[in-house]
């Protein structure tokens, strides 16, 4: 597993957030950490709570991971709080896709299927001019 830094900071990824929980308290949560540079707390448009998570972001790679490492498994509201950086890199090989073999039966698969093209539902009718 590879951490990538973010375009402009390192991002922290909150999840199991109380859907009443505001950015306030997360900042009163993360902010012993360092300096955060940015939070995204997203709500539902349809309810206007919290979704569940949050993005934190620090200018340091030393201070998300302090705050990862603080914050992990603790409460906020009554909810456990689960915390990891929000951009890691699967191992080199790894491709994310299960493994080499079941990757190349399922490309092997698709082919076969309608002479190595694949099609959508039904074709479209025939123009007639």
């Amino acid at each position: 597993m590879v951490i990538i830094k973010a375009v402009e900071g390192w991002i922290v990824l909150a999840v199991g957030l109380h859907e009443e929980t505001t950015e306030d308290e997360i900042t009163d949560k993360f902010a012993d950490y360092g300096e955060i540079k940015n939070l995204h707390l997203n709500l539902d448009r349809r309810t206007g709570f919290v979704k569940g998570y949050a993005l934190v972001e620090y200018e340091t790679f030393k201070e998300a991971k302090n705050a990862i490492d603080a914050v992990n498994g603790t409460k906020l509201l009554g909810s456990t709080l689960h915390c990891d950086f929000a951009f890691i890199r699967a191992p080199i090989g790894s491709g994310g896709g299960g493994t080499s073999s079941e990757r190349d039966s399922r490309d092997r698969a698709s082919k076969n299927r309608a002479g190595g093209r694949r099609r959508g539902r039904s074709t479209s009718p025939t123009r007639k001019y």
